[in-house]
């Protein structure tokens, strides 16, 4: 419990310090800087024999996490074609399913061990990783948008270059960059993280931060922290609940990929809106099923609650990533998602707390029973999804900048015309005659 709550809070710090770092290093270099950091870590973790420095390692790796998390997902939204937003913003979550299944792996094989290497494993496997980056990181180009926002255009056209936008294409999209930028500045003072909480930028730091908040408030650090100690309070021998945190980690994989197809042909609200309505129904039967309490019973809710990790990675667990990169203002997106980042980990840190009293034998004991909390809190949360959640689907951030600066109600954003969307189709039909 305390190497968890010592996780989250070290990623509340490095979300929102490196948010500030990554504005005045640039993305590429902060990302460079915590590989270096994330060696040093795992090592502190692999050698420790002193509670001292296994913890100081876990929060080094802590402060990296939610630094990483925040520098990526601004990376990604920043260079990745309006085609492939959707798709590359949910690819994001696959490092939550990726890095469980590893571990699940490795504890299925070491799980037995009576010695130190029954852990030590897992932090191996960390080297694989992080060294694999250390490969491909070179490759990096930097953030057109964060050269162009430092005036570098120059650079940034290279960049474009190299992200494959060449010759006229490339001096378009540079041309497209500065104006929106330009825009946004209009209606920002700075940069700084108090500008999330003025004017127009609260109401899309909001929107922007919520599905992440939702993901921590529907029950996933039950699902994903409580899964195998359930599955063996219900009856399962250890070796066979081991086995189904494989199958668990497995089927969430494939609900983040399908999630790459479904974001965008079915929409980001509704995917999230319908996709938390029903991992509600999911939670209440879960809850139902650990009410009757019989070993048939017990193991119903032990299926609801793979069927619930493979629903979640689908839906809300994938495009929450994407609305929170989509939604917040171009020259502050880096610091609200670290804010958004932040408050997800402060929700688990909460939770790291609760949840052994709530579902613990010999404390509340509810097991099962904690269904009906996550999905009370569901219900308020689809609520706020209904009214408050707009469609952003096929919208460049120009045109998202337009809609939010005019105040358009949230329902209305997939029907409304934009101007920005007009003059592209005036400049189609006269490049067609």
């Amino acid at each position: 419990m305390y190497k968890i709550m010592l996780i989250t809070q070290s990623a509340i710090v490095g979300a929102l310090g490196c948010g500030q770092l990554a504005d005045w290093l640039g993305r590429r270099l902060v990302v460079m800087v915590c590989l270096v950091a994330t060696f040093a870590a795992v090592t502190m973790e692999f050698v420790a024999t002193t509670n001292e420095l296994f913890f100081g390692g876990k929060f080094l790796n802590g402060f990296i996490t939610g630094a990483l998390a925040s520098v990526a997902v601004t990376y990604i939204g920043e260079i990745a074609p309006l085609a492939l937003r959707g798709m590359l913003t949910c690819l994001t979550a696959l490092a939550y399913t990726l890095g469980p299944l590893t571990v699940a792996l490795i504890v299925n094989s070491t799980g037995v061990y009576t010695n130190r290497w029954a852990y030590r494993a897992v932090f191996c496997a960390q080297y694989g990783f992080a060294a694999t980056a250390a490969i491909f990181v070179w490759f990096m180009p930097e953030s057109p948008w964060w050269l162009t926002s430092k005036d570098r255009h120059a650079d940034a056209l290279n960049a474009l270059r190299g992200l494959g936008h060449c010759g006229q294409e490339g001096e378009q999209k540079l041309a497209q960059i500065v104006t929106t930028l330009e825009e946004v500045k209009r209606e920002t003072q700075g940069v700084t993280y108090l500008e999330c909480f003025r004017k127009s930028n609260l109401r899309r730091t909001i929107i922007s931060i919520m599905p992440l908040s939702i993901q921590a408030l529907s029950g996933i650090a039950f699902a994903a922290s409580y899964s195998t100690y359930y599955m063996q309070l219900a009856g399962y021998s250890a070796a066979f609940s081991f086995k189904l945190q494989i199958i668990q980690q497995v089927i969430s994989l494939v609900g983040n990929v399908m999630s790459w197809y479904l974001v965008d042909r079915v929409g980001r609200r509704n995917l999230t809106f319908w996709g938390l309505f029903v991992l509600t129904i999911i939670l209440f039967v879960m809850a139902g099923l650990a009410v009757v309490g019989t070993v048939s019973a017990l193991q119903g809710a032990i299926s609801m609650i793979l069927l619930y990790c493979w629903w979640y990675n689908v839906t809300i667990g994938a495009t929450a990533y994407t609305i929170l990169c989509e939604t917040s203002t171009s020259r502050l997106r880096v610091k609200t998602i670290a804010i958004g980042l932040a408050l997800q980990n402060a929700l688990n840190t909460m939770w790291s707390f609760v949840l052994p009293y709530l579902f613990n034998p010999d404390k509340l004991n509810l097991g099962g029973r904690l269904g009906f909390i996550f999905g009370g809190l569901a219900v308020i949360c689809l609520v706020y999804l209904w009214f408050y959640q707009p469609e952003t689907a096929g919208r460049t951030y120009e045109e998202l900048d337009e809609m939010f600066a005019r105040e358009i109600p949230a329902r209305e954003f997939k029907a409304h015309h934009t101007d920005a969307q007009a003059l592209g189709e005036a400049v189609k039909e006269k490049q067609a005659l």
